[in-house]
């Protein structure tokens, strides 16, 4: 007998393996903030499915049931006391969940470079929450340049200027030039100088508690290129 498909949003579906995967994604999530509060680990990669950012708090949306990278931050902020989570978000999507989440708490920084006029479609310059939200979309066929130097000037002194006790990414690698749902033209040498960028802010200002999550990425050359430049790089600490 086939197993019932179910539709929770407007562009998500569930099956009845869909809350094994959920409850492992988010699992993962915890048992990780515990690891780098406790001293377990410095960095770490949590290579899971479904992704989470567009997932609100109340919403399942754009393949996202839950929204694996706000329940770390919360979970740090609730259990271990975390005054500054800065959230870093590179997939090439809006992570419209996230910010959604945090939109009102000065307390989490969210920043986000994404391809501009791409689902779902937020993600302006003029969205800023408190204060605390930093978007900086990049027109579609943007490569190395526009993307570093929208990291550099503006992701990186929001970091910079937060310092944060925590950083999380959602490391979406479907801005990847082989991506066939978008058309920004990123490399994996790229996604391995972003991560660098931010770890070296986690070693300056957080004793290097860095956790990463995996979001998007539909090509699976382009993501297994991207997400290995992307581990290596945390591996060498």
């Amino acid at each position: 007998m086939a197993q019932p498909i179910v539709n929770v949003g407007q562009d998500t579906y569930v099956s009845p393996q869909s809350w094994h995967a959920v409850l492992a994604a988010t699992g993962s999530a915890l048992a990780a903030v515990e690891d780098v509060f406790n001293g377990q680990a410095d960095n770490i990669f949590i290579a899971a499915r479904p992704p989470g950012h567009h997932a609100t708090a109340d919403t399942a949306m754009g393949f996202c049931i839950t929204n694996t990278v706000a329940v770390a931050a919360r979970y740090a902020q609730s259990h271990f006391g975390t005054e500054r989570v800065a959230i870093i978000d590179w997939d090439v999507h809006h992570g419209n969940g996230t910010q959604d989440i945090f939109d009102a708490d000065k307390d989490v920084l969210f920043c986000s470079t994404h391809q501009s006029q791409l689902y779902p479609g937020t993600g302006l310059v003029k969205e800023t929450g408190v204060g605390n939200i930093v978007n900086a979309p990049l027109l579609a066929d943007s490569g190395s340049r526009e993307f570093r130097e929208a990291f550099s000037t503006r992701i990186l002194p929001a970091l910079d200027n937060f310092r944060p006790d925590l950083i999380l990414i959602s490391a979406g690698f479907d801005g990847h030039y082989l991506d066939p749902l978008a058309q920004l033209n990123l490399t994996e040498a790229d996604y391995d100088w972003a991560t660098g960028q931010v770890m070296e802010r986690a070693d300056r200002f957080c004793n290097n508690r860095l956790i990463s999550f995996l979001e998007g990425g539909y090509d699976l050359q382009g993501l297994s290129f991207s997400a290995a430049a992307h581990i290596t790089r945390l591996m060498k600490g």
